[in-house]
């Protein structure tokens, strides 16, 4: 299984998310912003943590319009999968690629520690290696984590089983304590949390391993 991970200036989980993949027996290659395509044979593309282009503009904003992002919108569209952690969901809901968006934090404070997550839906290849229902610890460290939707929208992703985790103690404010939703056809995660560093016994937990796990096992299978 081929991983490609997406470096942009400002990115600080880049490395975190090769190193998880590579754990989990993935071949990882890192992807430059100003590169305009893709390596060949890539499964999965991973967007990761920390603050593309400084957090200017808006989060996100000024990364989702970069050239490698309009690659990784046609690797979307063409069915490819796509992993967005903490800024790299940030900019997958400015692509476009994941409804709603990521607000200021309610407490208008930046965040860091970890928080316990229920497993929404088991039905994703990003969440096929956890039990429906159960609890996993995952960190977070975020300022722009309030994830907000339309009453419609949030509907829709409960009705149609697209909420891949929820925080079972919500420390953002998110919309229904949100913390990852998935596209419409379960290829396209983004979640606030960071499983990266929560996948070996080094980091003080390995609740996080299970997902890398079950994206390398489901899609080598693919």
């Amino acid at each position: 299984m081929h991983a490609a991970i997406l470096v942009f200036p400002g990115s600080n989980c880049d490395r975190d998310l090769k190193v998880a993949f590579e754990r989990a027996g993935a071949r990882v290659s890192m992807v430059w912003h100003k590169d305009t395509a893709l390596p060949g044979g890539v499964d999965i593309v991973g967007v990761p943590g920390g603050f593309s282009y400084g957090d200017y503009l808006r989060c996100g904003a000024i990364a989702a319009n970069s050239p490698i992002c309009r690659a990784v919108v046609a690797h979307a569209e063409r069915g490819g999968y796509v992993l967005g952690i903490c800024n790299g969901f940030q900019i997958l809901t400015e692509t476009g690629l994941l409804p709603g968006a990521l607000l200021r934090n309610a407490g208008l404070k930046y965040v860091c520690k970890p928080v316990d997550l229920r497993v929404t839906t088991a039905d994703s290849a990003f969440t096929r290696g956890y039990a429906p229902g159960s609890t996993i610890t995952v960190p977070i460290a975020h300022h722009d984590g309030n994830y907000f939707a339309d009453g419609a929208t949030l509907d829709r992703l409960e009705a149609e089983d697209r909420v891949a985790f929820t925080y079972v103690r919500n420390p953002n404010g998110s919309a229904r304590d949100i913390a990852g939703v998935l596209s419409e056809n379960r290829r396209v995660l983004g979640m606030m949390p960071h499983p990266e560093r929560m996948a070996e016994p080094a980091q003080g937990g390995t609740d996080g391993a299970a997902m890398f796990a079950g994206l390398v096992r489901d899609l080598a299978d693919a």
